[in-house]
């Protein structure tokens, strides 16, 4: 991998990690167009994190005071709000413990499989921005988001590891199906991957599949995929909520369903 490919490819993750298109997807397509072969998951891992800190840095403030009021040590909103995010959690952390190399398989399965899974995609959003839609013109006002909601959101977040299958998509779309308040669900699908991510590059490390070496990935290349993602990744963090607040899913609905059909047939060809 050049070094103007991995800046490349950081774009394209950082851009698609936020914006309902599928990350993972979009990085399977990049490879696939500049024709990279990258060993392992070194490259994914290193840009994940860059996106995760873009979240960090978006959510300060908000994230500053869910950890003042954790750290009161006792029961109160924000202590309510991180334990919705735990059990958001769970199904994703099954996901990773037992399926882990499971998952891993299908990342290397090519392009037909992250077509098909764009087009599930593309039905979400398009579901869930027409109920919502539904919702507002009846004079619903949506709910906040309960336990109940925070796994059900959880388990399309684990479903999300599939490539194709947008995670900011999947779960934003999930919480509309819902009927969760748009005003909440983009951010809580934001926040609730931050450990996820975090655990898994942690992870990774510690145990030695973060290798530069065997990725053949050099330390230029992967520090520039970093940054880009990391830039792209913050601006299209404050784009999304914008858009999800103003209803505008079912572009990125038209989008998922043409890339996946160009996918589709690429796969099949």
């Amino acid at each position: 991998m050049s070094e103007l490919e991995a800046i490349l490819l950081g774009l394209l993750q950082g851009l698609t990690e936020f914006l309902p298109v599928s990350s993972s997807g979009h990085l399977t397509l990049g490879k696939e167009l500049f024709g990279v072969e990258v060993e392992g998951l070194t490259f994914e891992i290193a840009v994940h994190a860059a996106t995760v800190l873009s979240t960090l840095v978006a959510f300060r403030q908000e994230i500053g005071r869910l950890l003042a009021g954790l750290f009161r040590f006792r029961w109160n909103e924000e202590t309510d709000y991180l334990m919705k995010i735990v059990v958001s959690m769970i199904p994703i952390l099954i996901v990773g413990v037992f399926f882990k190399d499971a998952v891993e398989s299908v990342f290397g399965s090519g392009v037909l499989i992250v077509g098909v899974m764009l087009w599930v995609t593309a039905a979400l959003l398009f579901w869930g921005e027409r109920l919502t839609q539904r919702q507002e013109r009846k004079g619903i006002r949506g709910k906040s988001i309960g336990y109940k909601e925070a796994l059900i959101i959880g388990l399309s977040q684990a479903c999300a590891v599939l490539p194709g299958l947008s995670r900011s998509g999947t779960t934003i779309s999930t919480g509309l199906l819902l009927g969760v308040k748009k005003s909440e669900v983009a951010q809580f699908s934001f926040l609730m991957v931050l450990v996820p991510i975090l655990g898994e590059a942690f992870l990774e490390l510690v145990g030695g599949g973060f290798s530069m070496e065997a990725s053949g990935i050099s330390p230029l290349a992967l520090s520039l995929g970093f940054v880009s993602a990391f830039v792209s990744g913050f601006l299209a963090c404050n784009w999304m909520i914008r858009l999800v607040r103003n209803s505008k899913l079912v572009y990125f609905s038209i989008y998922c369903l043409i890339v996946g059909a160009i996918a589709i047939v690429s796969g099949l060809i």
